[in-house]
């Protein structure tokens, strides 16, 4: 910092003084925290991996009844497939809204996916898909995930292979 005496200009330390000293030196005040037991801590960490299990279980076989794979269901969620399989696995929980978008592309029930009913007792049959659905093969879903990634030149091209390989109706 410079100061002006008498025409010149000098230098001057700046240094700020505070009553309780340098503030390097000061201690951030101490703040009350309320701090769950041990036993309630212990508690509620294995309510979440129960959770996270079952999740992870209802959705793998609600995946497996409706004939996907683990990239299907990402992709219709809007998550990484890595993601979706540590989910499945039951390392990690969804958030609320990605919970939503997984019970609406697996047609599951968020009661059955979080383990409070069975589904024997909510009735599985009713969220079964039509046919239609089931008849994809996993492999043309893979085939198409990867069309819809393509230019359109790219798309030209395969489909003059496609032509040339097909036989004619």
């Amino acid at each position: 910092m410079q100061a002006l005496v008498s025409g010149r200009t000098q230098k001057v330390d700046a240094v700020k003084t505070h009553p309780e000293g340098s503030a390097s030196t000061r201690k951030p005040p101490k703040v009350r925290q309320r701090r769950l037991s041990d036993r309630a801590r212990l508690s509620r960490q294995q309510l979440e991996r129960r959770l996270a299990l079952s999740v992870g279980e209802e959705a793998r076989s609600a995946r497996m009844r409706a004939g996907l794979t683990q990239a299907d269901v990402a992709e219709r969620i809007g998550i990484a497939a890595e993601v979706y399989g540590r989910m499945e696995r039951g390392k990690m929980m969804p958030s609320v809204p990605t919970l939503f978008r997984l019970c609406l592309a697996l047609r599951l029930s968020a009661d059955v996916g979080m383990g409070l009913v069975t589904a024997v007792s909510v009735g599985a049959g009713l969220w079964e898909e039509d046919s239609r659905e089931k008849d994809h093969l996993p492999e043309m879903r893979r085939l198409l995930r990867t069309l819809r990634r393509m230019s359109r030149g790219q798309l030209k091209l395969v489909n003059q292979v496609a032509t040339a390989i097909l036989p004619q109706r």
